[in-house]
């Protein structure tokens, strides 16, 4: 209770008012949309990698006639294992993780290296015009894949009749197979082609990092007698390196699930993505039909830890930048 004194002295009081609910409003129905997108389109086919990891089906010796169209046919068991979750980390299906592991991992660093040199050269440069083409250039080259990427690669640096592999045999004699050690459908010539889009996608990840430097920061510190190399040590290095850190985690995620430009220049490549879509084509052994879905669920225990960590240091990058 409240005591208020009137103008002629009298004393009334009040009672103090009450604060309204937290109801919630209509806005959340406007999410709705997103739960659903993201139940049909995350979930609902996760749940169903998880389902199918864990189910073997096996056919019985004997047959049954069937009562509505008089046929034999074979009866069979379902049941839940771990068989195949134990058969995709065997012998060429574990080469191929590992493969795609590695091939991530050297991408993912080199593009995040190269991307990050660019977006600086960019950032301080005092063309517009030069920033305007770079930024152009790298939206569009960063969203550029599969077949047509590997048709251009293969036009141009195929080992037998590439035009710039044509070009530096006949004019340099120089063989990018034998003297560059660099081959289209291996290892070396795969990392080049991702490097293609993962380059652009690092500039345009890195951009608004760099730009999110203040220049007080860089003045207060050369007032206070820091050279450049302490400046980027003490001050600009610790604030980039989550920001730095998350785009190679992005990198090494966005390399470790692409299909369609490694199958198109080699289809017999160890990747498993590539082994994924040789399961699905039907290309297995009796029994282990949902071994693709044991082979996607060892994608999802990789990828999805990186994706929690990455999304905890863009968090940490946007604190300081903001």
């Amino acid at each position: 209770m409240a005591t208020l004194v009137n103008d002629g002295g009298a004393a009334t009081t009040s009672r103090p008012r009450r604060r309204p609910r937290n109801r919630p409003g209509l806005a959340w129905l406007g999410l709705a949309p997103f739960f659903v997108f993201v139940g049909f389109v995350f979930l609902m086919p996760i749940g169903f990698i998880l389902f199918d990891a864990f189910r073997k089906t096996t056919t019985s010796s004997g047959t049954v006639r069937d009562p509505v169209t008089q046929q034999f046919v074979h009866t069979s068991k379902t049941s839940f294992t771990g068989a195949n979750v134990s058969q995709s980390l065997r012998g060429v299906y574990l080469t191929s993780l590992e493969t795609s592991v590695k091939l991530s991992a050297i991408v993912g660093v080199l593009g995040a290296v190269l991307g990050v040199v660019l977006a600086w050269a960019v950032v301080n440069s005092r063309s517009s015009i030069l920033r305007q083409v770079v930024t152009s250039a790298s939206a569009v080259l960063a969203n550029f894949g599969g077949i047509p990427l590997a048709f251009l690669f293969i036009a141009t640096l195929d080992a037998n009749s590439g035009i710039l592999t044509t070009f530096l045999q006949d004019h340099f004699h120089f063989s990018l197979v034998d003297d560059g050690h660099v081959q289209l459908s291996q290892l070396s010539g795969l990392s080049l082609v991702y490097l293609y889009f993962l380059v652009p996608l690092m500039v345009l990840v890195m951009t608004p990092a760099l730009e999110g430097l203040k220049p007080q920061w860089g003045e207060a510190a050369e007032n206070l007698g820091a050279s450049r190399w302490a400046y980027w040590r003490y001050v600009a290095g610790p604030v980039l390196m989550p920001s730095f850190l998350g785009s190679v985690l992005l990198l090494f995620c966005s390399s470790f699930s692409a299909f369609a430009t490694a199958y198109a220049i080699n289809s017999s490549f160890p990747l498993v993505t590539i082994r994924i879509q040789s399961v699905l084509s039907g290309n297995v052994l009796p029994g282990q039909e949902n071994l693709g879905a044991a082979l996607a669920l060892d994608m999802i225990v990789i990828v999805l830890p990186l994706t929690v960590v990455y999304q905890l240091l863009q968090r940490r990058t946007s604190r300081w930048l903001a």
